[in-house]
């Protein structure tokens, strides 16, 4: 017996003929029935003998009912009959709450159960017990998923020792992301579960599409976490191990019915490997013609066409692909192999989630729908990407109506029979299909995007979603009937009722539904956001009924006190809720707020870099952890960075800069300058990562940071938004390391600065600065001479001459008219006339030829005086009147 080719079986969903003729074991037999969709040998004795109770005290964990030297049996045939009946267990349990048809297998009917431990254990019990064990993390299980049972029992199996089966660890993978979409919220995956399939990647290193599919499955449990990045890393690799070439390009075509010429249209070039028969048939049987396929609705609209028309001839003209893709024609793609597919929708999905949520990201991800939908393969994988472009529509008033019937559809299409079990399954863990109430609450959530919130609200009390009924009846302003909602399943009046309707059992006095804990404490919580004069009494019970587990609880019970500044009881409940899930990004966030609240540096930087890590597009929590890192220079604490040369300080604002160790600076620089990739409109961050490259010898990035703070805030706050001392900084710089001087004297500016200068062309950036942002929308003295003195750098004398004069004119001297009173200002004014006249000069008669100083240089004088001979009283007008005879006299 090959137990290796049956576990690619088992693995690939394809079953040959010759693994019937290799051995006529009963195992084999029953991997054949689980193969073809078959699952009727869970009530036979092979497989009910694994699962005989032996244990009376049912409260014991679902892995202690069993008798042990049956579950740890060694030997090939053994091992390999407990991997085809977890899998038959985990394919029931997908069949029941992902795919359809309807299961015709009962939990009772699988378990081998003593005459007395059949009065004790129900349907109902063995659900509930189910439902319990599977809550992880502080997060419950969807308590009315059919038949959960399975599920555990898969993993009872799973969990077992195997020494003869290399796949154990592949199901195990496939059995964490199906219980992680029962779960309410995303969980940490042990890194064992990846660990231990990488061995498998050398096993198949000879079956590109057994290779391909362990990678793909690998980035969907990652990206089901939120770990886009290595998502992405494994979707690339699958397709590398397929052999899939695809390229997103363009190519002419037509997408309206009026549209006269073609124009340049976005599309997914994508060819499978030359495989004779890769798209012979969806579950790899040469007697299944043609896949059945989900209903796919039209758009039937007067505008749009059902889809791009692409021109023939575009492939050699428009589209311009690389040397391998450049023969297919966009108007008539080959057909792709369903593994193929799969892999195209998982790029989709990679696009949405490290893709900003704007209507650029859903032109993006419409091509790799789009080239699925164009060729149907296989039921499941056309199911999913009719989904995804149910989503991609749902915005776009021309194309929501599709949307939300066709979600409706696919929902409607679950219970039916058109396509076989196996075809349903044979890409099942190649996707990211939501179970059944998934797809039901987002047709909900739909429903109220288009205000049919009534229709909602019948989907979520159905589903009993009681969170989202909530919210329903506060949309309609009636969240008093919500809060009623809560309190009647927590009094077990509303629970009693929907169980008896669910099971349609006669009614029954002194039968209660009990509910387990992990969904009462969630209930708690919902109560406290709807009641928040008692929310902590409630947030506090939730966590005692949950005895300490739940996360939710704690998360609640942390942002309460925070809202009320209670910092320290903030800090110490979501410290907890970070234990209990360490993968929501918002906990860690709030929890490094309260931290800078309480200067408690250590505690925020690690909270916000777990935020940076799970979510490194949060331009916030980089913000926010630059902040960190600079309060923790001032609070004399070095971050880990070796610290080699502290470099000369320049300080641009605060005196306590000088106390921050040159590494904080650096790595609050590298903080900014990763959260501005996100946050690029953010004015604020751009003003701080001014202050921070200019304190690290960054020159050029603090030049391009002063330039977006001006194209963002010019508009509002005019002349006021040029960080004026940057700017005589950046200035100085320049004309340091050009060895030209051009006005006041300024503290020598460090080495770094001017290495800086003369490295990256420091020079052409200010002149850009001032020539392309600043004086195309603002201006001041300060900056006309800051101006002046770049020119006068760079020997251009007579527009530093003119920026000059152009700073008087714009100063108190060169704007006081008469019948000034303020003495301080006309004193002030005083000095700028002096310079001015200095200025001229010294420029003058050196540098600017056919220039007439003097004249200039007196008539300012004269000007001057005579707006103001209110003054002539004062001492300082002896100094104007000696200026003005000595300029008479060099004249």
């Amino acid at each position: 017996m090959n137990v290796l080719a049956l576990e690619k079986a088992l693995l690939t969903g394809k079953w040959t003929d010759d693994l019937d003729r290799s051995a006529d074991a009963p195992v084999v037999k029953i991997a054949r029935n689980v193969v073809k969709g078959d699952f009727t040998d869970l009530k036979t004795s092979a497989s009910r003998d694994l699962f005989t109770v032996t244990q009376s005290n049912q409260d014991l964990p679902l892995a202690e009912w069993f008798d042990g030297s049956r579950l740890h049996a060694a030997g090939p045939e053994q091992e390999l009959c407990r991997l085809s009946c977890a899998v038959a267990c985990l394919h029931a349990f997908l069949q029941a709450n992902w795919t359809g048809p309807d299961l015709d297998i009962k939990p009772l009917e699988v378990l081998t159960l003593t005459p007395e431990l059949s009065q004790l254990v129900s349907e109902d019990f063995l659900h509930q017990k189910a439902v319990s064990e599977l809550a992880y993390a502080g997060e419950p299980a969807y308590h009315l998923a059919k038949f959960p049972i399975l599920l555990l029992l898969s993993r009872v199996l799973l969990d077992t020792p195997f020494q003869h089966c290399q796949s154990v660890p592949w199901w195990k993978l496939r059995l964490w992301r199906i219980h992680q979409q029962v779960l309410d919220e995303p969980v940490p995956v042990p890194s064992d579960v990846f660990a231990a399939v990488s061995p498998l990647l050398d096993t198949f290193a000879t079956e590109p599409d057994i290779t391909g599919r362990l990678l793909l499955e690998q980035g969907l449990l990652e990206h089901h976490v939120g770990h886009d990045k290595s998502a992405a890393d494994y979707f690339v690799r699958a397709a590398r191990a397929t052999q899939l070439e695809y390229e997103l390009t363009g190519a002419l075509g037509k997408r309206t019915k009026f549209q006269e010429r073609d124009i340049s249209q976005l599309i997914l070039l994508a060819k499978s490997r030359d495989e004779g028969d890769s798209t012979a048939s969806p579950a790899g049987s040469s007697n299944v013609p043609e896949p059945a396929i989900p209903e796919t609705l039209s758009l039937n609209d007067d505008t749009l066409l059902e889809q791009t028309a692409f021109t023939s001839s575009s492939a050699s003209t428009a589209a311009a692909p690389g040397p391998r893709l450049g023969h297919i024609d966009p108007a008539s793609q080959p057909a792709l192999h369903p593994l193929d597919q799969s892999i195209l929708l998982a790029l989709c999905l990679n696009v949405k989630n490290t893709s900003p949520a704007h209507g650029l990201t859903a032109e993006q991800m419409s091509p790799y729908v789009a080239r699925v939908i164009s060729h149907p393969g296989n039921w499941t994988v056309h199911t999913m990407a009719l989904l995804l472009r149910s989503r991609l529509e749902s915005n776009r008033t021309r194309t929501v109506e599709r949307s939300v019937l066709q979600l409706q559809a696919l929902v409607d299409q679950m219970p039916t029979a058109d396509s076989t079990l196996a075809e349903r399954l044979l890409y099942i863990h190649e996707i990211l299909l939501p179970s059944k109430w998934e797809m039901e609450k987002e047709l909900a959530l739909r429903y109220l995007t288009i205000g049919v919130v009534k229709s909602a609200l019948e989907i979520f009390e159905r589903l009993e979603m009681w969170e989202e009924a909530v919210k329903c009846w506060a949309s309609m302003e009636r969240a008093d009937k919500g809060i009623a909602l809560i309190r009647d399943l927590l009094e077990g009046r509303k629970a009693e009722a929907d169980t008896v309707i669910m099971h349609g059992k006669a009614l029954s006095e002194n039968r209660r539904r009990v509910l387990d804990a992990a969904r009462e404490a969630k209930l708690w919580c919902l109560l406290g956001d709807f009641e928040p004069d008692s929310a902590k009494e409630h947030y506090t019970r939730a966590w005692e009924i949950s005895k300490e587990s739940s996360g939710r609880a704690m998360r609640s019970l942390g942002g309460f006190y925070f809202a009320r500044g209670k910092y320290p009881e903030a800090i110490g409940c979501l410290r907890r809720a970070v234990a209990i899930n360490p993968l929501l990004a918002r906990s860690w966030f709030v929890l490094g707020c309260a931290c800078i609240r309480e200067e408690d540096w250590d505690g925020a930087r690690e909270a916000f870099v777990r935020c940076v890590t799970i979510d490194d597009e949060d331009g916030e929590s980089w913000n926010n952890l630059a902040s960190v890192y600079l309060r923790m220079g001032e609070a004399g604490k070095t971050a880990i960075l070796e610290d080699e040369e502290e470099k000369p300080e320049d300080k641009v604002s605060l005196d306590a800069a000088k106390r921050i160790p040159f590494a904080n600076r650096l790595l609050a620089f590298r903080a900014l300058k990763q959260g501005l990739k996100f946050n690029y409109d953010n004015w604020r961050m751009w003003a701080n990562y001014m202050i921070v490259a200019m304190d690290v010898g960054e020159l050029s990035e603090a030049c391009r940071a002063l330039a977006r703070v001006v194209e963002e805030r010019a508009a509002k706050d005019g002349a006021a938004c040029v960080d004026e001392d940057v700017l005589d900084r950046l200035v100085d710089a320049v004309t340091r390391g050009s060895g030209s001087g051009g006005g006041g004297g300024k503290p020598e500016i460090a080495a770094d600065e001017m290495k800086a200068s003369q490295s990256v062309g420091l020079g052409r950036r200010v002149a850009d600065l001032f020539e392309r942002t600043i004086l195309p929308r603002v201006s001041s003295p300060r900056i006309f001479r800051a101006r002046a003195r770049l020119l006068s750098a760079e020997g251009r004398y007579g527009e530093a001459l003119n920026a000059y004069l152009d700073a008087y004119r714009a100063g108190p001297a060169g704007t006081m008219e008469k019948g000034e009173t303020d003495v301080e200002k006309w004193r002030e004014a005083v000095g700028e006339v002096e310079d001015i006249v200095d200025v001229l000069r010294n420029f003058g008669p050196r540098h600017v030829e056919g220039f007439n100083w003097k004249l200039q240089a007196r008539s300012i004088v004269r000007t001057f005086m005579g707006r103001t001979k209110d003054f002539e009283d004062e001492a300082e007008w002896a100094r104007l009147t000696a200026l003005q005879e000595d300029v008479r006299k060099e004249e």
